[in-house]
């Protein structure tokens, strides 16, 4: 470039930008003097090797740049050219170009690139592709042979002098438009999206919907694109890298932001992938899976475009047994990513011209086959039979991998076909690819996949055959591999939430040994996009305020944390609690949410169980059909459910005389207008999706990823859907907020887990001796033994349950939590830790089938009985906070697994019954009024955070302590004068409720903090 005078400003116009453009895509990105040219890398796609075309080389009618047609045509097909000019003459050239303007018409332009066209008995390729091995040289030489060319300022219509920036073309048909806009001069790329929806007729032929491949909206900071100009109804899509966890792009110090559009997106090979291996005319269905006429061109986004091509080029280069972890937020196009990814993993050879996989196995963790799914990846398929649905019978599954189709689609509970039966597949490789990795996949159902897709020899099962059963140590090492680790099996595990467990297994480990995933689309960033909505910008909780009466002259013990927990329950299954709850709901979604989304929205009431669920539902019918409102309820759950004395099913539940909604049936029922409400347990709270679903009524307890995915059901987007509503009635903002920060942006975690957890744990289960190493040993002999019979196993389980019920209550409840702890370390450490220690293997197999034996002594739960001795006395809901529940921006750590209960848990304190009532009661203040009760909460909450008190306590006598006390009492009193005067008065100027009050507050300081003086 030519240097600038002194003294001249920078060009800062639009056509410098457009120069800027064109340049890189004419002659590559200029290398620094004094270095040689970076070589080429794989999966990095670099710029150059267009050529420049004048405006008037653009023929208009025929939308084509005619000249460079027929110069590839004559460069890589003269022989069908010479055959087609022996029947057309002199009339070859017109006669050919029409033919193909009106094919590109009638097909569209991906579709004549991607077959070609035929003319008089003779075929032309309109394109040639990257073959996906190097052994033919005529097809590399044909690749090499197309021909980029770039027009700038061309004029597109007959009728105007309008003019387009820039267009792409591809053997001279136009592939990709572009509106440039430069922020310097006061116009942004906002202008440019503007002035394709208000100035672009779609009716002129170049913006015909399927004549270009897709129209971009630049400037320096951001891209964005569109497959389909509808005028003011056009939707674009941001095609950005992200930047700092949220959208847009890094600042680039070299040069623009969005130059990776033009010096990547734009290069010669990227665009004839994009062409070969993702873009895709969809013809979409409805909810029935039947055509609907309507088709869509699908482009992916960068951050899909970029997954997919790091993931295949790491696999070229690497080969099989590797595992991959694809953190990508719900709205990130995850099944189009998932269908992109298996389709080109199918045909991936490595640098020896060798297939990497035989097999691609795509599996679903929903029990029903998720048909979004299904149709992507089947909408890909190029050659007939590539891929198969297995959505009958595991059978089905073992039929097609024995018949090796290259792409199967299937459920998690559709696998589990048993090694021994898969054999006759010797040095197999196979890439998995799994859609929601959640814990599922670690632990015997992983151990379970992996031993149908693990390496065996024809050699190896014969010798297995021949064995004879002594050779126990090998057999229990064998299967200690299969759940480790497989050297002709990669894993793509995509996730929106990955767990501790998930980033270990599946992620790329740091060399600050933190681990974190391969590819990664924030939560934030889909957002900000605009692809999901964030559900915790109009977040309200409740708290619930309530006593229990005793009904009882009998004052029986319990343990004081079980019989909270059992008269919490009982609270919230209550009648007149439900009752009160469903009135705020009802009133709330007819005032507040109903008319939302165009009058169409929907709510969703999240329960914590099936009981609770059927009387929400008898309790909303109730209340909508006295109100007169002409909507309806759904219930959600599974099997059959007894309440008051009468079985519950969902469908019965739904059905009317009128209609059977079976239990399939009711996800479609939910999508007519006169379904308002849907109230689930446990059902439809993840893999849900419901663009109309506007309004969540939370009452259950959240936490971690269940948390995320389940108020997620909210996040979709619709036409009119501005945000979303929750009501929580059992969780507070803090909590809803710890569970959401770490998904916010980037997730790591902290470090791995400890292997010596399981040697910590296997050395304390030895101490209780309730079993023997030679029992265990005898345990083994058997397991692991093809021949051995199941009554064995339970023969030699019995001297240990024997033990187990002789011992005491505590040791029992210690044994069989840290026995539990054992066995998930275990099947979770040994996918990633190879031990050489059978003896872990062998505790493992042992204590699995040993807990479903152990049964507790009685009295280890609370009576239901008590139930039926108390009674609420009162209940109120009040409401506690609303507003954005404000996420933090930055990288988020994940604690490593630490191995559970390990030590001796603290006794539990045992009180009388009438005793924890009272607390109940009195915590809440009953014989106050209902801001009271909020106001002695409150002032608890300060005292049990008084850190100066605490050590008080801690250090003096009784006497003292109390003196103590008072006085940071009657100080946190005064702090809070403005929010209960009348309270802070009755105190002040009554000595004797006074002292009652304190001393009250003294004796419940002791008992809630465990605190006792000196």
């Amino acid at each position: 470039m030519k240097r600038r005078a002194w003294g001249v400003p920078v060009d800062i116009s639009e056509k410098n930008f457009e120069a800027t453009v064109e340049q890189v895509l004419l002659d590559g990105l200029p290398t620094p003097k004094g270095r040689k040219a970076a070589p080429a890398v794989e999966g990095v796609y670099t710029p150059g090797g267009y050529r420049k075309r004048k405006p008037e080389h653009y023929h208009r009618s025929l939308c084509l740049d005619p000249d460079v047609v027929l110069e590839f045509v004559y460069a890589t097909q003269p022989q069908e050219w010479a055959k087609l000019k022996a029947q057309h003459g002199a009339d070859l050239k017109p006669k050919f170009l029409n033919r193909l303007a009106a094919e590109i018409g009638k097909r569209g332009t991906l579709d004549v690139l991607r077959k070609g066209i035929k003319d008089s008995g003779c075929k032309f390729q309109l394109a040639y592709f990257k073959p996906s091995s190097g052994m033919n040289q005529n097809t590399q030489t044909l690749y090499a042979a197309n021909q980029f060319t770039i027009i700038r300022q061309l004029k597109f219509s007959e009728k105007t002098e309008q003019s387009l920036d820039v267009v792409l073309f591809l053997n001279g048909l136009p592939i990709f438009t572009a509106e440039l806009k430069n922020p310097l001069t006061g116009q942004t790329v906002e202008h440019a999206v503007t002035q394709y929806r208000n100035d672009r007729d779609p009716r002129e032929t170049l913006f015909a919907f399927g004549r270009c491949l897709a129209h971009f909206a630049v400037d320096p900071d951001l891209v964005y694109m569109t497959t389909h100009l509808q005028k003011e109804k056009t939707r674009f899509l941001p095609y950005n890298v992200g930047r700092n966890g949220g959208a847009g792009n890094p600042p680039s110090a070299r040069g623009f932001a969005t130059a990776y559009l033009w010096e990547q997106t734009w290069s010669r090979d990227s665009v004839l992938d994009l062409i070969q291996n993702f873009v895709q005319a969809v013809e979409e269905e409805d909810d029935k899976g039947k055509k609907t006429g309507k088709v869509s061109l699908l482009f992916p986004r960068y951050h899909q475009l970029d997954c997919v091509r790091r993931l295949v080029a790491d696999c070229r280069t690497k080969g099989t047994g590797q595992h991959y972890l694809i953190q990508h937020s719900a709205g990130s196009g995850k099944s189009n990513s998932i269908a992109w990814l298996a389709h080109q993993l199918s045909a991936l050879h490595d640098a020896s011209e060798k297939r990497v996989f035989d097999t691609i196995v795509v599996i679903t963790d929903r029990r029903i086959l998720d048909r979004q799914l299904q149709r992507n990846v089947l909408a890909f398929e190029q050659t007939l039979g590539l891929v198969e649905n297995i959505d009958k019978t595991s059978r089905q599954l073992k039929q097609a991998l024995e018949d090796g189709k290259t792409i199967i689609v299937t459920t998690l509970q559709k696998f589990p076909v048993i090694a021994k039966d898969m054999g006759e597949m010797p040095g197999k490789r196979f890439a998995v690819v799994i859609d929601e990795a959640h814990s599922s996949q670690s632990g015997e159902t992983s151990k379970g996949w992996k031993s149908v897709l693990s390496v065996k020899s024809l050699e190896g099962e014969e010798n297995d055959e021949e064995e004879d059963g002594d050779n126990l140590e090998d057999r229990i090492n064998e299967e200690a591999r299969l759940r480790g680790r497989l050297p002709n099996v990669s894993i793509f595990a995509f996730t929106a939430t990955p767990k501790s467990k998930t980033l270990e297994l599946f992620g790329v480990k740091r060399a600050d040994g933190k681990y974190e995933a391969f590819s990664l689309y924030t939560m934030r960033q889909a957002i900000e996009e605009q692809f999901i909505l964030d559900v915790l910008a109009n977040y309200t909780t409740y708290k619930a305020y309530w006593s229990l009466l005793k009904r009882i002259t009998d004052d029986p013990r319990y343990e004081r944390k079980k019989a909270y927990a059992l008269l919490r329950s009982f609270v919230d299954h209550h009648e007149a609690t439900v009752r009160k709850k469903v009135a705020i709901m009802a009133e709330h979604f007819t005032s507040q949410s109903m008319p939302r989304i165009g009058g169409k929205a929907k709510a969703m009431v999240v329960c914590r169980s099936r009981p609770q669920a059927v009387l929400y539902k008898r309790l909303f019918d109730a209340y909508l059909k006295a109100k007169g409102w002409p909507f309806k309820v759904l219930v959600a759950f599974s099997g059959a459910v007894k309440y008051k004395g009468v079985e519950y099913t969902e469908s019965g539940m739904n059905s009317t005389p009128e209609e059977k909604i079976g239990e399939t049936q009711t996800a479609d029922a939910f999508k007519r207008d006169e379904y308002r409400f849907l109230i689930v347990a446990n059902k439809f709270q993840t893999g849900f999706d419901q663009p109309l679903l506007h309004t969540m009524y939370v009452d259950k307890k959240l936490g971690g990823v269940n948390a995320v995915q389940t108020l997620s059901r909210l996040n979709r987007t619709c036409p009119n859907k501005n945000e979303t509503v929750v009501l929580d009635f059992a969780n507070d903002d803090e909590e809803i907020h710890k569970a959401f920060q770490p998904y916010y942006e980037r997730t790591l975690l902290a470090q791995g887990t400890d292997p010596n957890l399981l040697y910590d744990l296997h050395t304390r289960l030895a101490q209780y001796y309730l079993y023997t190493a030679s029992e265990i040993d005898a345990f083994a002999k058997v397991w692991f033994d093809p021949k051995a019979t199941q009554d064995k196993l339970n023969y030699l389980l019995q001297p240990a349950k024997d033990r187990f019920e002789g011992a005491s209550r505590e040791d029992q409840q210690q044994f069989r939590s840290q026995l539990g702890d054992y066995v998930r370390l275990y099947a979770f450490l040994s996918q990633i830790v190879a031990f050489t220690d059978p003896e872990l293997e062998k505790l493992y197999v042992y204590g699995r089938l040993l807990l479903r034996k152990m049964k507790a002594k009685p009295g280890e739960q609370l009576p239901v009985e008590i139930q039926q001795d108390i009674d609420v006395d009162s209940y109120r809901v009040q409401h506690t906070s609303s507003g954005k529940i404000r996420l933090e921006r930055g990288t988020s750590e994940l604690e490593p697994i630490t191995g559970g209960n390990i030590f001796q848990p603290p006794p539990e304190e045992v009180e009388a019954l009438s005793a924890i009532l009272k607390a109940l009661n009195d915590r809440f203040g009953t014989d106050f009024a209902d801001d009271d009760k909020v106001f002695i909460r409150q002032l608890e909450e300060k005292l049990a955070g008084d850190p100066a008190l605490e050590a008080s306590v801690k250090v003096n006598v009784p006497e003292n302590a109390r003196l103590t006390f008072d006085h940071v009492a009657n100080d946190r009193i005064q702090e809070m004068i403005d929010s209960n005067f009348k309270f802070y008065k009755q105190i002040t100027d009554d000595q004797d409720f006074e002292r009652f009050f304190l001393g009250w507050l003294f004796e419940r300081y002791k008992q809630r903090t465990g605190k006792e003086a000196a």
